[in-house]
């Protein structure tokens, strides 16, 4: 919206240009969603469904009967100002919309007594996944860079569309899996999202430094980075609240459309392959639990049998660890280990 007005505007008064700068909507955005989070958050929660705990969880009876589903705010808040400071196009509406209908989705089974169940979360997910690939591809064949291949690849829309859907449905699950120490899933993805929008903005979204790198520029990389930047600012204003210990649990209505936007982010920077580099704790700590549940359960196959998963639930049993050693150090391996595995993704090509 404010990127049209700025084009409007600009031969009316020449300030009116910041609205067309995608550093000042990035900026401006992150702070409206960082603010209105933080004020609005304490102001609704009272309205918001109770943890009821979790079976079998380490720790849930710390969680339980404090306001879930504080994502059906922020992630609203993050639709609005997307609406607002993200150059619009029909891509990005269909985008704010995928958001939309992950958080009420969440939203409804975090206000459901007894939970949907997984296999309907589960299916529910994938359709979503599907729709998330399908904006992102529009469609159309895509233009992918890989390591170890200096040439970008054009995928077709039958092998991209199942493996786009496929990360979608993992980075939906893993998140939400990762939900379950205070601050860890927001944190996580928060640093995620920094780094994810550097990259769509500074490298694969900058003509002359993706040329420098070998890697294609797409036109619309900084819009989706302007995205990225907003949902960093919402969840500042979450984890404000969400320290240990916790005011506010952001629930299914939160988790699940972060890990969707996440996913989506990945595949707009061109290489699925990024989501191990960007959010390799968040995979290791959630994925990791669903293949192991879905060998165990479809095929009979049990491995890591003496891990428990998620894996912040087997570090707090089984080594001892506290609610804020978990995310500290969860947190700081992430902060190390992805700049060095960008480097090496874009230099060893």
């Amino acid at each position: 919206m404010f990127y049209w007005l700025g084009e409007q505007l600009l031969d009316v008064y020449g300030p009116f240009r910041l609205f067309t700068s995608y550093l000042f909507l990035g900026g401006a955005g992150t702070a409206l969603a960082c603010a209105f989070t933080w004020w609005l958050l304490p102001k609704l929660w009272h309205r918001l469904p109770r943890d009821q705990g979790r079976a079998h969880a380490v720790g849930a009876a710390q969680s339980e009967g404090k306001p879930v589903g504080a994502g059906v705010v922020f992630i609203s808040i993050a639709i609005v100002v997307g609406f607002l400071f993200v150059p619009l196009g029909t891509r990005y509406l269909e985008a704010l919309s995928c958001l939309f209908l992950a958080m009420l989705v969440g939203f409804l089974d975090d206000r459901s007594h007894s939970g949907w169940g997984e296999y309907r979360m589960g299916l529910l997910d994938l359709g979503i996944s599907i729709l998330g690939a399908l904006v992102v591809c529009q469609w159309a064949p895509v233009e992918v860079w890989l390591p170890l291949i200096k040439t970008p690849v054009i995928v077709p829309l039958w092998i991209y569309l199942p493996v786009a859907t496929l990360l979608l449905w993992m980075t939906i699950n893993a998140t939400n899996c990762t939900d379950g120490v205070d601050g860890l899933s927001g944190s996580l993805c928060m640093l995620a999202f920094i780094y994810l929008g550097g990259a769509l903005y500074g490298i694969v979204g900058h003509r002359d430094i993706a040329q420098y790198l070998l890697v294609p520029h797409y036109e619309e990389a900084a819009n989706w980075a302007v995205l990225a930047f907003i949902m960093t600012g919402c969840l500042v204003g979450y984890l404000w609240h969400n320290a240990n210990p916790s005011a506010v649990l952001m629930g299914d209505a939160g988790s699940r459309p972060l890990g969707l936007l996440l996913g989506m982010l990945v595949l707009a920077c061109g290489n699925p392959l990024l989501i191990g580099v960007v959010a390799g704790v968040v995979l290791v700590n959630g994925a990791t639990g669903l293949l192991k549940v879905a060998l165990l359960r479809f095929f009979n196959i049990g491995i890591f049998k003496q891990v428990r998963y998620p894996l912040h639930d087997h570090v707090r049993q089984k080594w001892g660890w506290s609610n804020t050693q978990v995310l500290v150090r969860f947190t700081l391996l992430q902060a190390v280990v992805t700049p060095i595995l960008l480097v090496l993704l874009l230099k060893i090509r």
